[in-house]
């Protein structure tokens, strides 16, 4: 359950976070901070322990936030757990118009017989791994084919089916009545595609590596024409994005609630975390490794890898038609999320009336909107929010209770002091550094 609840769009991202740290980088970036993220998990769920004056039983963590700093706690937890919500959101719109550009393109090219791979840089073989970049993995190609253009029945699929000036648009008029349903129990029935969505991804990316072979070539400080160094300055982007690939940490209280054996929590947290650990280490390795350069080089490597799969490969389509359906359940129910979080807390009712709703689900879906339309970049959207939100549920909140907790038993330590306050130190590097990468 857990490991299916933290499964989510970062993991298109982690052959590109890979890419930005280095091959050995990335993979102990990878490690380290599965480590880190699973002790501050760890402190969450044993925070309700550590008050004895009170019974925390009903108790979630902006409760215990709550306790220990007062309103502050409870409405800077709320804009914390927000900011994961929204941004969340705000990827998964980008994410959703990617796929349904390219489910259109598919079926438009398998109608007409245009291979679309002719149009940017690949590689010729059977199973043709493109550049759609042209050599630059940050800056992902927003517009449609640019071929034929004589043809004018392509100019008009052109004209009205562009990823970042049409088809953001055509998802409002699906998404948006969705997001107003008073009840998302309809769309939580269908949580079992994320599972399954996660699985044919690693059926995809295994098949491709055994037809493509590893293509690696160890050069730990200097970049040379198709390989990337073993070590990168751009580290952090990876870290802000396994921040968020990490995070569970603001309703961990609530999955473990229903455990029937409560004594079970940190082991089931543990084995949560190395199952998703080896499934961000499996994609990125296998990605990263697989990925053919030459002719290609390393740095096409894109934010969403799947782009680096022309949209006429039949296997692709799939995993997007997964992907897509995955993410038109599971969108309703974070705008649900973040309905109960802020109109509850600000209203006392998480439906106040259809203005209150429709308001904020505007307010929402017009940032995914803009995003995708001017900053379709996932990567980046994915590492800023995780290290805003980060900040707080994962290193700051985590570390202060705990430490103050043992303060009030007067059972605190200066290692442990120490200990804690680098963690915090941590976070706020991780959220820094993201503006300058």
């Amino acid at each position: 359950m857990i490991w299916n609840t933290m499964m989510g769009t970062s993991i298109l991202s982690i052959p590109w976070g890979i890419k930005q740290a280095g091959f050995t980088t990335g993979m102990c970036v990878i490690m380290l901070m599965g480590i880190l993220t699973l002790y501050c998990c760890y402190r969450v769920v044993k925070s309700r322990s550590m008050i004895s004056s009170v019974d925390t039983s009903t108790w979630e963590y902006p409760d215990v936030c709550r306790y220990y700093f007062g309103s502050f706690g409870q409405w800077s937890s709320l804009l914390f757990s927000l900011v994961s919500l929204i941004g969340a959101m705000i990827v998964y719109w980008v994410l959703m118009s990617n796929f349904l550009f390219n489910t259109g393109r598919f079926i438009f090219n398998f109608i007409h017989h245009i291979n679309d791979t002719d149009a940017v840089l690949s590689t010729n073989n059977s199973n043709p791994v493109i550049c759609p970049s042209a050599g630059s993995g940050d800056h992902p190609n927003n517009g449609s084919m640019i071929f034929y253009a004589n043809d004018t029945g392509l100019e008009q699929f052109e004209k009205w089916w562009n990823k970042s000036k049409t088809v953001p648009f055509y998802l409002i008029g699906l998404l948006l009545p969705l997001l107003n349903f008073k009840s998302p129990s309809f769309f939580s029935k269908f949580n079992i595609l994320g599972t399954v969505s996660v699985l044919y991804l690693i059926f995809l990316v295994t098949f491709k590596a055994i037809h493509l072979g590893f293509h690696l070539e160890f050069h730990w400080f200097m970049q040379t024409e198709y390989f990337v160094p073993e070590i990168r300055f751009q580290f952090p982007q990876l870290t802000g994005v396994l921040t968020l690939a990490f995070f569970i940490h603001n309703c961990i209280i609530t999955l473990l609630k229903n455990n029937k054996n409560q004594e079970n929590n940190v082991r089931d947290l543990s084995i949560a975390y190395m199952l998703v650990t080896l499934t961000y280490l499996y994609i990125g390795v296998l990605v990263f490794a697989s990925f053919p350069s030459p002719p290609l080089t390393k740095d096409c490597i894109e934010q969403n890898f799947l782009d680096n799969f022309p949209s006429s490969d039949i296997l692709s389509f799939i995993a997007r038609i997964f992907l897509l359906f995955q993410m038109m359940t599971v969108y309703p129910l974070l705008g649900y999320l973040a309905r109960v979080q802020l109109l509850g807390h600000v209203f006392g009712d998480v439906y106040p009336s259809i203005f209150h709703v429709l308001t904020l689900n505007l307010i929402i879906v017009g940032a995914g909107v803009i995003m995708a339309c001017f900053y379709p970049n996932i990567g980046g959207i994915i590492r800023y929010s995780g290290a805003a939100c980060g900040l707080a549920f994962v290193f700051i909140y985590p570390s202060l209770i705990y430490m103050i907790s043992l303060h009030q038993e007067d059972r605190l330590t200066w290692p442990k002091l120490i200990f804690h306050i680098f963690i915090i130190i941590l976070g706020l590097a991780n959220l820094i550094v993201q503006f300058f990468m």
